[in-house]
């Protein structure tokens, strides 16, 4: 099977793509990356320098991964995750060199949700979910899956605040009762349910589309 790469797309000389593979229009494959076959990269991704990305790996649109970074088979990145420098992605719990592991069904899925951060040399553990807008600290060793907007650090890692979707930490404590806050930078509001945080935005959807509830007045957060 051929490779399909698309228009606008910039393969450096240095960098291999494997046959079968696909990459999107816009997308930048830098010196001594390697794409192998059956991964599919969207529109306008950037790898870095010495990137490899697995076999049938499904990356999204807009996703920028830094230099030194492997994206193993069974790690799924959405669109607009950012991977820092030498992040580490794992695909086996129990991985031992004298009985191979080589094969699909010994492969731990991740997934990486949209818009997602990974800090610099950050470690996920495979079998995890780290939800949308994430944040994961720089040296993280993530071993259970994430909440939206949390940002978590340490090894392990635990959720330490919650931050913005462009990347401001918010004002809002991980207990406690449900708080509010909007964000310094670009104005976003937020509101935290006990261990989620959740855009106001989508509360107001959800109460518009439920309609008045009988016998009270409909409140709608704004």
């Amino acid at each position: 099977m051929d490779r399909v790469v698309t228009a606008d797309v910039n393969i450096h000389p240095s960098a291999v793509v494997d046959d079968g593979a696909t990459i999107g229009p816009g997308s930048q494959v830098w010196h001594f990356s390697h794409v192998s076959a059956g991964a599919v990269l969207g529109a306008r991704c950037k790898l870095g320098q010495n990137v490899f990305v697995g076999q049938d790996v499904r990356i999204g649109n807009g996703v920028k991964i830094q230099n030194n970074v492997s994206v193993y088979a069974g790690v799924t990145l959405e669109e607009d995750v950012f991977c820092g420098p030498s992040a580490v992605f794992t695909n086996v719990r129990d991985p031992r060199a004298a009985f191979a592991q080589n094969r699909a069904d010994c492969y731990v899925p991740t997934r990486v949700r949209r818009g997602a951060t990974i800090g610099a040399n950050a470690t996920i553990v495979c079998g995890v979910t780290i939800g949308e807008q994430a944040f994961i600290g720089a040296g993280a060793v993530v071993t259970r899956d994430v909440p939206s907007y949390a940002l978590v650090y340490g090894n392990p890692a635990r959720v330490k605040g919650w931050m913005c979707r462009c990347g401001e930490r918010l004002a809002l404590a991980t207990r406690g009762r449900a708080a509010t806050a909007r964000c310094a930078r670009c104005g976003t509001s937020y509101r935290r349910q006990g261990d989620r945080v959740v855009l106001q935005e989508s509360i107001a959807a959800k109460t518009r589309s439920a309609g008045p509830a009988r016998g009270r007045a409909q409140q709608i957060v704004r």
